[in-house]
């Protein structure tokens, strides 16, 4: 039997305003869209990767009571959570093209640690690292 994880999920204070941006802005593609009552489960994945979807999820009841969804929410506009990493072919290129599909970033290209990366962040405040495969 194989085995292996399939699906990693981000909160989002908004998921349509996150499927948006991940569907638009970083041309991932809506995997899953199912509703059960108030719970949505939202899952998208990048066209390369057809093995691994990203959840996106709003904390909620059941999962968790509502204090503890709105100090979640809080923790990732804060950029408290840690980063998610899309690695790419070329840093600069890849910035470049999601630059020009709006995707504001907080750190342009540097070449460090024998690679180059970048970094931005969805509209919920999740952190990214752009980063060029070696």
């Amino acid at each position: 039997m194989t085995q292996g994880v399939q699906v990693a999920g981000i909160y989002v204070h908004d998921q349509d305003e996150a499927l948006q941006f991940y569907v638009d802005r970083l041309g991932f593609r809506v995997h899953t869209d199912a509703r059960n009552g108030d719970y949505r489960w939202l899952t998208v994945q990048h066209p390369d990767q057809p093995e691994f979807q990203l959840g996106l999820f709003r904390p909620q009841p059941p999962t968790v009571d509502d204090a503890t969804a709105q100090e979640l929410l809080k923790a990732v506009a804060k950029g408290a959570m840690p980063p998610l990493v899309l690695v790419v072919a070329d840093c600069q290129t890849a910035y470049a093209a999601m630059q020009a599909r709006g995707v504001e970033f907080t750190q342009e290209p540097i070449a460090r640690y024998g690679s180059v990366d970048a970094s931005f962040r969805d509209p919920s405040g999740n952190g990214w690292k752009l980063i060029q495969s070696r």
